[in-house]
């Protein structure tokens, strides 16, 4: 009898293990087709909505500073309240860069505007490329009205160009143009009425491409020049408003021969003038960026070096 039943018992076992097996087969085959089926289902669905995008911010005029200039939709904004408002400066945006130098047209030219609070003034070129008439726009109502004026009806392939008002009334505009290889003509521009008006002044009677330049009070201005492998400083200066010009001399130590070789704008420090001279294009000392620091006490005539300066103090 216990024989009887351990056979029955043996047989009930191996009925349920070809059972379980026979189950677990049937559970993968048909359900790995079903998960598959289902998947592709699921994905069509979702391939019929359309897909979320990524939410994009909002294209606005943006700036760090207090009064800044934007350019954007082929329109120049300007804003003084730190991005809060933005006014349009009635001037073609293309104009703002045409000349024989047009730099990246992704930001103004350097030195071709001034920005403060009490004045907006752009450069800007109108005319075909033989006969360029220079001119600015300019409020000083932060936006509220604008005023054109020409600064000159023609001046051919304009390359250098600077603006800057050193007060209410006087203000300068320095231009290069009509260059052949390395020698160009450059020009001085005077107003002594806030930019109505301008007057041509006196240049150096030289061809040389302009590096830099500026006036530093109604009669004392400077001009730089040397802009490819410059080897010394090439700088003029005028004590009588542009009627006329000398060459300065800057005394550069041996040490420093054939290093600091351009001349940036001079500035008024206590009872004397500084200037910084830099290494020109294809400097290497110390890395290309030190300038030298050189001291005038005669109102620019003549110029002793003072010290090296590093970048971060230039």
């Amino acid at each position: 009898m216990k024989n009887v039943l351990f056979a029955i018992a043996g047989m009930i076992t191996i009925g349920l293990i070809i059972v379980t097996f026979f189950y677990h087969h049937q559970s993968k085959t048909l359900t790995m087709p079903m998960s598959v089926i289902f998947g592709e289902q699921i994905k069509n669905e979702q391939s019929e909505e359309p897909e979320e995008q990524p939410e994009q911010p909002e294209q606005t005029l943006y700036t760090e500073d207090t009064i800044d200039y934007a350019l954007q939709n082929d329109e120049l904004n300007v804003t003084f309240d730190k991005g809060d408002t933005w006014t349009k400066v009635p001037v073609e945006k293309e104009s703002l860069f045409e000349g024989d130098y047009n730099g990246s047209e992704q930001e103004l030219i350097p030195d071709s505007y001034m920005l403060t609070e009490d004045l907006a003034a752009f450069l800007f070129v109108s005319g075909d490329v033989q006969n360029e008439e220079l001119e600015i726009t300019y409020s000083r109502d932060e936006g509220k009205t604008w005023q054109d004026a020409v600064i000159t009806d023609m001046y051919p392939s304009i390359r250098f160009r600077k603006v800057a008002f050193l007060d209410d009334d006087f203000g300068y505009v320095i231009a290069s143009g009509d260059r052949t290889m390395s020698q160009e003509g450059s020009s001085v521009f005077l107003t002594c009425d806030g930019g109505g008006s301008w007057e041509r002044s006196n240049a150096p009677d030289t061809t040389r491409m302009v590096a830099d330049g500026g006036f530093i009070d109604e009669d004392t201005g400077f001009l730089s020049y040397g802009t490819i492998n410059p080897e010394e400083p090439d700088l003029y200066v005028t004590q009588d408003a542009g009627e006329s010009w000398e060459r300065a001399k800057v005394d550069v130590p041996e040490k420093y021969d054939a290093i600091f070789v351009s001349a940036e704008v001079p500035v008024k420090e206590d009872d004397h003038l500084t200037i910084l001279l830099n290494q020109g294009p294809n400097g290497d000392y110390e890395g290309g960026d030190v300038k030298g620091k050189f001291i005038s006490d005669d109102n620019g005539k003549t110029w002793q070096f003072s010290e090296e300066v590093n970048p971060d103090d230039a």
